[in-house]
Order: structure tokens, then sequence, then C-alpha cells
């Protein structure tokens, strides 16, 4: 046997063997995570809030639960390796590579992954998973790594020092005896040790080994809190990361009703109305999906916030549009991230567990807004400033049925490589006026999406406009201001153009931003709450729309605007023509959202009711129902305004019946009628009116 050259240190022997040093190494970990989970607090402590002394207490016991998952998670394979019954863990080699084992794998899935939720919790409101593993699968990503470690160095210079911790706690230099003779009692004691050991590692990771324990998922969490933000705190990585690995190609979901019952309930499959409030005939669309386009960054849409303030709002020229377009002032976001926005927008279909785009079942058959408008004669285009290809959208656009995919390579073949903005792409400013060239040449009619890229981490603007905008009072209001600046620049090249007058711009936020102002937006559903709002260059198209709306109504409200007279799969809404369909917004955040006038309606992770949580909203708006048309639909007393339009009771039938309002278990019912609806057709692959 190779003899070690190891000089023993001053440990008592029990520590000494091989089960006592696993526990010492084991309790390190536990110190490790505390104190990741301590800088993640105070990191985030206004999204999360104050913890009070009376619930820290159930805070800490849920943490040792998901932190004992974690570790094993992590150490599983080091633990057993550590107690193999065999000679061979007694060599300096086999010695060496469990010491690099513990320090490598714990210095990345337990300090790093912790350290780095601790700055990407603001921007998501979520623990990182798996997902964002295949997410982050961009060209740039070493270099936004690298940005991110330079902006928070002392988190970086934190994860080098509790890898440090965790290299000398290891007590590499300690001799370990083991207890047990040599022969049978060695071999016997190191089996039975061994089982013990992986007993107890198989309940470390399932969260208890009784015969009603299931293995613990993210949701859990809410066991020890009702509160979504400290649940987010209870969590930890690697439990995050491993425990959601491979769940993108599973589908589970409970069947709450027959075959016959479901589609009473709720069904994706929408039959236009023979008469619509607008028609708008055969337009080009052009959709705007704006990053991190919160609603509060508008002082239009939230007023009161700037009301004793200096600066008003950050979206000026945005808000006049607003002011002659058909604006949501409740349109809530169906996700925090931007990949999620994508098929919510285009597609009205939304995500829950696991964003739709990463799921394997979003490749199957679908008929969304793109491929629908293509058929009608439409050329379609998607335009994003960065690389082709980067963060999955060209690749999701193309599934949708966009034609041609233009990004960055495009823009600077013509225009050269000086309008690159360092991280992202092209700067918004210069890529829409590329985007308005690029439409004047299209044939009409065209549906055209372009995802912004400035209004984001980073915070950078060009260095031209840097002194002339507003500095605001976050991070990310000089980057708003400068996009609606970029959006004012290409109204005034363009607006005369005869395309530009004969198209329908729709903008929406794809989520709201990680940097927060107003006190409600810190939490749900504030953190939901977007910018949205439909303009027409000639005007036909105006008023307001106070009811709760969601990003998933926008493709069927498209298709009712253009006068679609077609069958079509949707889970959202025509906002225009379908009064008698739910007005909520649906979400999932370690369990499933339902935002309605009501409040929200929650159902746990197994899509058992959790109650109704009261909510506060954004303000309606002074008229919630006018809708401008052409003249030629008007009514006699206002020319502009279409008759069923102008009077509530037309569109709505609880209006003048109230016991036609939907109740909270009506709502509740069809809200889950949803759910089964969507993963049955996750299931089957198929996304359209012949499943």
């Amino acid at each position: 046997m190779e003899r070690t050259t190891d000089r023993p240190t001053r440990v008592p022997r029990l520590i000494r063997t091989p089960p006592g040093m696993l526990v010492w190494r084991i309790l390190l970990l536990y110190i490790v995570l505390f104190v990741c989970r301590t800088v993640f607090y105070l990191y985030n402590a206004a999204l999360i809030g104050p913890l009070t002394g009376g619930e820290i207490g159930q805070l800490l016991a849920g943490a040792l639960k998901f932190d004992t998952s974690s570790v094993v998670y992590a150490d599983g394979l080091f633990i057993l390796l550590s107690l193999l019954p065999l000679h061979v863990r007694e060599r300096r080699w086999y010695r060496g590579v469990m010491f690099g084992y513990y320090v490598a794998v714990n210095s990345l899935l337990v300090v790093a992954a912790n350290l780095a939720d601790t700055v990407y919790f603001r921007y998501t409101q979520k623990r990182f998973t798996a997902d964002e593993i295949f997410f982050a699968d961009n060209d740039n990503s070493l270099q936004l790594v690298g940005k991110f470690m330079a902006e928070n160095w002392h988190l970086a210079l934190l994860w080098a020092a509790l890898t440090a911790l965790l290299a000398w706690g290891y007590r590499r230099r300690v001799h370990e005896e083991s207890l047990l003779r040599r022969g049978w009692p060695y071999y016997t004691g190191g089996v039975v040790l061994l089982a013990v050991a992986a007993g107890l590692s198989i309940a470390g990771m399932r969260g208890g080994m009784t015969r009603m324990t299931r293995p613990i998922t993210l949701s859990n969490a809410t066991l020890y809190t009702s509160e979504s933000p400290k649940a987010n705190l209870i969590l930890s990585n690697p439990f995050c990361i491993l425990r959601t690995a491979g769940s993108s190609s599973s589908v589970q979901f409970p069947r709450y009703f027959s075959d016959e019952e479901l589609p009473q309930r709720f069904t994706p499959v929408h039959q236009p109305a023979d008469s619509t409030a607008v028609d708008l005939g055969r337009r080009n669309i052009v959709v705007f999906i704006l990053e991190s386009m919160s609603a509060e960054h508008s002082a239009h849409l939230c007023p009161e916030i700037y009301a004793n303030l200096p600066q008003k709002g950050f979206t000026p020229f945005l808000d006049s549009l607003m002011r002659q377009g058909l604006t949501f002032r409740r349109m809530y976001a169906n996700g925090t991230r931007s990949i999620q926005a994508m098929p919510s927008v285009l597609g009205s279909i939304p995500s829950f567990r696991t964003p739709f785009v990463l799921m394997p079942q979003s490749l199957g058959e679908s008929r969304q807004l793109p491929a629908m408008l293509a058929d009608e004669g439409y050329s379609t285009a998607f335009f994003c400033g960065s690389e082709r290809g980067s963060m999955g959208f060209g690749a999701y656009a193309r599934s949708a049925g966009v034609e041609r995919l233009v990004s960055r390579e495009d823009y600077e073949e013509r225009h050269g490589t000086g309008d690159f903005d360092g991280y992202w792409g092209i700067w918004d400013e210069p890529f829409l006026q590329f985007m308005g060239e690029e439409l004047a040449a299209m044939p009409e009619p065209f549906f055209a999406t372009l995802f912004t890229l400035s209004s984001h981490h980073p915070f950078v603007v060009p260095e031209q406009y840097a002194a002339m905008l507003p500095q605001g009072y976050t991070k990310i209001h000089p980057g708003v201001a400068y996009d609606d600046l970029a959006f004012r620049h290409f109204y005034e090249r363009f607006q005369n153009e005869e395309w530009f007058r004969r198209t329908i711009f729709v903008f929406v936020a794809d989520h709201v931003s990680s940097e927060k102002f107003a006190d409600r937006t810190r939490s749900y559903p504030g953190n939901m709450h977007i910018l949205a709002f439909i303009h027409t260059p000639d005007g036909v198209l105006r008023g307001e729309v106070g009811e709760i709306t969601q990003q998933l109504d926008l493709m069927p409200t498209l298709l009712g605007l253009i006068g679609n007279r077609k069958p079509y799969f949707a889970f959202g809404r025509d906002v225009l023509n379908e009064p008698r369909r739910p007005r909520w917004s649906v979400s999932y955040d370690g369990e499933f959202r339902a935002l309605t006038d009501r409040g929200a309606l929650l159902l746990n992770d197994a899509g058992v009711p959790a109650g109704v949580r009261p909510v506060e909203l954004a303000p309606a708006g002074a008229d919630t129902t006018a809708v401008t048309a052409p003249a030629d639909t008007a009514d006699a007393e206002n020319p502009s305004v279409p008759a069923a339009a102008n009077d509530p009771a037309a569109n709505d039938p609880a209006a003048n019946d109230p016991a036609a309002a939907p109740t909270v278990d009506s709502l509740r019912r069809g809200f889950q009628a949803l759910l089964q609806q969507y993963y049955q057709h996750i299931e089957n692959k198929n996304y359209t009116v012949h499943d």
C-alpha cells in the first residue's frame, strides 16, 4: 500500500475518522450556504421585504431542508466515495482527487451559483434554475459574465474567499484513521456505514423518507412562508438547478375535467364573430417588443408616481402616442423573462413551470400569428440587433412562421460595425432606422417584429446622448429615455411614407425592469405591470382599455382588428370582441396565478386551489371602454366612437346583469381548465384548432 507523508495535525481522533471528517466538511458547506443566503438577503431586501422575529425560525427550518437537498445534489457522489469501504481511499492520489472534487464542485455549484443569484434575482425575481443554462447560450456570454463580475467585484472577492475557506476547512493534511480494525470488521462496518449514508442522502434529497413524502420541489418553499419573495430566500442552489434539470421534457398536469366538460370551461379555440367593433382591413402590422419597459416608466400610465417629482416619467414620446392610440392601462406580463414574452405576444401561448420556448414540445405543430398572416399573403420578418441566433429569439420566430430574420450581421453589412453597443448588439436608434428602411422595401401587407435591446443591463447609452438624457431615479431610466428618443426619431423620419400610414403599430414590454422605482412595483402584481398600446398613424383607433389584459390578448385582438374570420388557437382573448372570455393575466411563480379584478387566484404546483390573494391593481383610468373607429362605423352623437364600443353593456353582459358576472369559483374552474388545456396540448405537441 502506498504510504502517505502527510503529517497528522492536532485533531481529536473521532473527527479524524472518515465519517468524522465527512461530517466536518458537510457542516462547512452549511456555513457557506448560510453566508450566501445572508448576502442574498442583504442585496435583495427591498424585493424580499423585512423579516420579523417570529418568522425567522420558520425560514431557517425551510432553508435547512433545501440546503440539505442542495448539499446532497452537489456532493452525493463525494459522500459515497468518502465512505467507500476500500483501502484505495487511503492513497494519496485518491485523496487528491477527492479534495479537488470538493473544492471545485462546491466553489461552482454552492458558492458561485448562489452569489450569482444575488444579482440575477433582481432581473427575474426567481432563483437560478436549469433553464438559464440553456437560455444563456450566447456568443457574448463570457463577456457579460466578465462585466457582471467587474461590476460586482466585491461578490467576486467573496467567492474567492469562500472557496479558500472550503480549501482550508477541508483539512487535507489531517491523516484519517479508521476506528475499525483491518479485515472483515473493516469491510462489514464500512458497508453498513455506506448504506446508512446512502439512505440519509436519499432522505435529504427527497426532503424526508416517510410514505407520504414526495421529492420536494421549488414550490415546497411556500410551506414555510406565504410570501413568494421570502420563499425565494429559502431556496438555494444547486437544488434549483439540478432539481429542474430535465424538467423541460416532462409533462405532468392534473385532469380536472372530462373531455366533454373541458371545452365548456375554457377552450383555446376561437371562433371569430361575424362582425367586429373595429375592422381595419389588411393593414401592415409591426410589433415592437420593448425590453424591460415597465408601466412605471410612463407618466401617462402611472401619473401618481411622479406627482411630486421634478422628472415626469421617461417616455414622453411614447406617452404622446398612447394618448392618440388604444392604450391598455392594466396590461400585465405573462412572465418575467424575454424568452417567455415571445410566445405570449406572437402566439398567445403562455409559459408556466418551464418557458414554453425551452420545452422540446414547443416544436410541435402550431398556427401562430406570423404563420396565419403569411397564409393571408403577408410578408413576415423578425428584427433584432443582436447576433443571429442569439438568445433563441430568431429560432422561436422561425418556428412561429416568420420567413426572414434580420440581425446585427445584416445591419453591419450595410452600415458598418460602429454602432455595436459593446454588449448586446446594435444600438436601438440606428437599428430602428435600419428597420424602417427594410420595411419600406418589403411587399405589402407585411408583418414585422422588433425586439429592442438598449434598455437593459449594463444600462449604458450612446456617448452622444449621455449628457442630454435624464439620469432618472434608477439605473435603467437613461436607457428608457434613450429608447423613447429612438422611437421619436423613427416616427419623425418615416411618418409621411405611405407604408407607415397603412400600419398598425403595437408596443408592448417583454417584462418589467430589474430596476424598480415605486414601492408597488416591487411585489406582485405590480412587478408584472407593463407598458402596452396600439397606435395607428391615421388615428382610427383610439381609447383606453381599463380591464385587466395580458400579453396573450394581443394576438387575438390584432386578428380581430384586421377582420380575421378563420378559427384560431390562442390562450388570450380578443379584447374588443370577446367579452365573455375571462379577463385575467395568468403566470407562474412557484404557484399558478390568475390575476383578476377579484384578486389573484392561486393554485399550488399540483394544481390544487390555494386561495385568493388580495392585490393592489393599477388605476384603471377615467374611461375604460372608449374605442374609436373609422367615421362610417360611428354613432351619430360622436362620429369617432362606434355605438358598441361606447356602451359598456353592449360588450359586457355583466354590465346590466350582476348575476352574469363570473364568480370566484367559476373563474378558478376556468383557470384549472386553461391549465389542463395547456398541458394537454403540450403533451400532444399540437397548438392548432385541429388537435
